[in-house]
């Protein structure tokens, strides 16, 4: 059983930050790969940014240079730092990441998710 579980998003005016967390927890053996994915009202999920396997990370272009996504390998735990938001980076914003588990099968696994609301 694996678990991602995400905080830190909120309500923001624009032109502000927020810091995302999502922390793995679990029967996990490795992580191969992690990102973040945002889904607006009325729109589909789209991907924010991904650190690959073995790779460096891939940023949206709607995102590129205001989002930073960072990895802590020792806590099974991603950050998705995000600055100038604008009220068009409102959504609920997923975790998702590809984990060996401890019996050795691979799996994709998503969380819940977290609001973030860019409004004055």
């Amino acid at each position: 059983q694996v678990q991602l579980v995400e905080s830190g998003g909120g309500l923001v005016q624009p032109g502000g930050s927020l810091r995302l967390s999502c922390a793995a927890s679990g029967s996990i053996s490795s992580i191969r790969a992690m990102a973040w994915y945002r889904q607006a009202p009325g729109k589909t999920r789209e991907l924010v940014a991904a650190i690959p396997a073995g790779g460096s990370t891939n940023y949206a272009d709607s995102v590129k240079g205001r989002f930073t996504f960072s990895r802590d390998n020792a806590q099974n735990t991603v950050y998705l730092q995000m600055n100038s938001l604008k009220p068009e980076d409102t959504a609920v914003y997923y975790c998702n990441a590809d984990i060996y588990i401890t019996d050795g099968g691979l799996g994709n696994y998503w969380g819940r998710g977290t609001q973030v609301t860019v409004s004055s």
